[in-house]
């Protein structure tokens, strides 16, 4: 039942943020933008371990995975008024943020985080 309540909620979430984008891409933006799905996470982690020192893990480490990340919302509408449609451009812009993942996670490792 609990994982059941996992599900919904979290996808209660997506389909709430595109429909509230269909009236307001500004509004949805907002909603998209706030750290819904790590804050469910965290809660969830918590709740089912009761280690608060796991959870601030899991904060430290969405940190700093969020900055390439970031790269999706910069290349998707940079591919797009260059001309591609949506979907080649999403797909390049997945591609531009996989691989800045994959730089944050050797910079981490080097790093020692």
């Amino acid at each position: 039942m609990y994982l059941l309540l996992k599900f919904v909620l979290s996808a209660a979430i997506v389909v709430a943020v595109s429909e509230i984008a269909r009236r307001s891409t500004f509004i949805g933006a907002l909603v998209a933008s706030l750290p819904l799905t790590s804050v469910l996470a965290m809660i969830w982690l918590y709740h089912e371990g009761g280690d608060a020192s796991r959870v601030a893990g899991l904060s430290r480490e969405v940190f700093w995975l969020v900055l390439p990340s970031l790269l999706l919302f910069v290349t998707l509408p940079w591919f797009i008024r260059r001309g591609l449609s949506f979907y080649p451009a999403l797909g390049l812009a997945i591609g531009c943020t996989t691989l800045g993942y994959g730089v944050m996670s050797v910079l981490l490792r080097r790093l020692g985080a």
